[in-house]
């Protein structure tokens, strides 16, 4: 057994048409199920042995090894045996997990607190797919297919000259202005299909209020050559808003726009678009309502990139890639929704996080891609994992009864070997982690006669392996070790990761794996039966900034209406403050 233990928290198929409908408010309690006895039962005779397991069993490695569209992923070096594995199955049937994800699918308002519907699959169906989803009386389908049909002929008008700014020229630089979902996703999927941009091409994000972001992104840009892109559904984000009305006077200042409101909205009208549905808003900052592309209330900010919040993405990468970005996700959603558990792989990853957080204690999970283009990805991860599930009460609005969440973090590659990856193989803590890599690179560059992608990935084996199967003190011995540093360079193994390979990483590769990590996301959510969808935590310290700003600004009375800690930091700030 790890010497990681777990820890209890007390704390306070394809969907028919239907109408969306609230759900039973009631989630049940997946400990007090069969499954979760037994489960805990399980644990305390539980010893991992990996070695001692494939030894063992020469199928081991074949028998849990799975296809997901064009994704190979071995589980085989977790921490689990048939039985774990079964008892996991069972508590998925327990907790209702299909019974949830058919509810999701056909539009029932899962999303508790703020009744709404839960439908980012629908984004991603392909057009005239049979059935048709009707929710709400609203047809789905119509209403995707009408905004990436608008998406994607703004996006061929970018690529193709056609669109131009306030001088005639083409756009040569799309600076795409969100922050959480609006930023995250769009980046980190821009970042990861590079060898896809369009030559002559560039997008750049901006999403920090910090005023440095903004300087920085807009350096050295051409004014008359850029097209601002303001992600906001509501377009009223403190963050977005501000970033926007600065990138806007830097247009007119760069410009030397006349001082007169035709000459400054004509330039707005041609160097500024949205993703948003307030059309009066997007009006009054100067934005033409016809260029602004929108999307719904059942579309959560972190599940948003394939809606038009990617249209920065599909501009880059051309509609034709961004369909097939499409395609990938909806691969994995039809896996998820109609393969059996014991075979599905966004189940069997969700359960197995499940087992890990509130069985064997781990607090972390990371996710290692070996694929530079994917650098971004973890980042992308935190928000999706950790806004959904960090929650401490269930969708019914009781206390969760057991611990919930874990942080999930990493780094591209052999960075990380050379960081972190001491904790992860000799370190007290276990941290389950996600290993991703493709076999064909973009840039298949050699070293003399040495394949240096041959060489990366076979770091990537060799981690896994080692993780795995660590060193014994016999064998530290035999390779003539000193007596005295052997306990130092013994590797204990039983270090779990599971391994993603794909061919090349194209757009549906990227998809696939983005909905491989919603569906984990949602499996784990319906376990601990809390929301995973909504967001309240992110809430309460937007509040109180706007409450504070008054007193960072100077106000003296706001100043004295702050608890003393903070009123003393923002004293010292206001001294420090030139």
């Amino acid at each position: 057994m790890h010497p990681a233990r777990r820890t209890k928290l007390g704390t306070s198929p394809a969907a028919p048409v239907r109408e969306g409908t609230p759900v039973s408010t009631q989630p049940i309690d997946a400990t007090t199920t069969s499954a979760w006895q037994d489960l805990s039962e399980h644990e305390s005779t539980f010893t991992a042995d990996l070695r001692g397991w494939f030894a063992a069993d020469a199928g081991r490695a074949e028998r849990l090894s799975f296809p997901l569209a064009d994704l190979h992923v071995d589980l085989s070096k977790n921490l689990v045996t048939d039985d774990t594995l079964a008892l996991l199955k069972r508590l998925a049937d327990e907790v209702g997990l299909a019974d949830r994800l058919q509810a999701m699918l056909r539009g029932d308002h899962i999303n508790v607190t703020e009744d709404r519907a839960v439908l980012h699959t629908a984004l991603r169906r392909p057009a005239g797919k049979q059935p048709a989803l009707v929710v709400d009386g609203q047809d789905i389908d119509h209403d995707v297919q009408e905004v990436l049909a608008k998406v994607a002929a703004f996006a061929d008008k970018v690529r193709s000259g056609e669109w131009v700014g306030v001088t005639g020229q083409r756009v040569a630089t799309v600076v795409n202005i969100g922050i959480g979902g609006s930023d995250l996703g769009p980046v980190m999927a821009y970042e990861a299909l590079k060898p896809y941009v369009q030559d002559g091409l560039e997008v750049r994000f901006v999403s920090n209020i910090d005023p440095t972001d903004l300087a920085e992104k807009v350096k050295g840009l051409d004014p008359t050559t850029t097209l601002f892109i303001v992600a906001s559904k509501t377009f009223g984000t403190l963050e977005t808003l501000t970033n926007a009305r600065l990138a806007r006077d830097w247009l007119w200042a760069q410009l030397g726009t006349p001082d007169d409101d035709d000459a400054r909205n004509e330039a707005v009208a041609k160097h500024f678009v949205a993703v948003s549905t307030a059309l009066d808003k997007v009006a009054a900052f100067g934005i033409d309502p016809a260029n602004a592309f929108g999307f719904w209330d059942w579309v959560g900010g972190r599940y948003s990139v394939d809606s038009a919040i990617g249209t920065s993405l599909a501009i880059a990468i051309g509609p034709d890639a961004f369909r097939d970005f499409l395609a990938g996700f909806h691969a994995v959603d039809e896996h998820f929704a109609t393969t059996p558990f014991e075979r599905n792989v966004p189940v069997l990853m969700g359960l197995l996080n499940i087992w890990y957080v509130n069985f064997l204690g781990a607090h972390t999970h990371a996710v290692l891609p070996y694929a530079q283009y994917l650098h971004r990805f973890p980042a992308y991860l935190q928000q999706l994992t950790m806004e959904s599930n960090g929650k401490s009460v269930r969708w019914d609005g009781e206390s969760v009864t057991t611990t919930t969440g874990e942080v999930f973090w990493g780094e591209p590659g052999t960075n990380g070997q050379h960081a972190f990856y001491q904790l992860i193989h000799q370190g007290t803590r276990l941290i389950p982690a996600d290993f991703i890599a493709v076999a064909n690179p973009a840039h298949p560059l050699k070293d003399g006669d040495t394949d240096v992608h041959a060489l990366f990935l076979a770091n990537f084996f060799a981690q896994t392996k080692a993780l795995a199967f660590g060193k014994t003190a016999d064998e530290v011995r035999a390779e003539g070790t000193d007596e005295a540093i052997v306990p130092a360079r013994v590797f204990s193994g039983n270090r779990p990761t599971t391994s993603i390979l794909a061919a090349s990483l194209t757009p549906s590769v990227l998809g696939q794996l983005i909905a491989l990590y919603e569906h984990i996301t949602f499996v784990q959510g319906v376990v601990w039966g809390i929301d995973s969808f909504d967001q309240w935590g992110v809430e309460l310290g937007k509040k109180l900034a706007l409450e504070v700003a008054p007193a960072v600004q100077g106000d003296a009375a706001a100043l004295d209406a702050q608890d003393p800690s903070t009123k003393a930091l923002i004293t010292r700030y206001l001294e420090l403050r030139s």
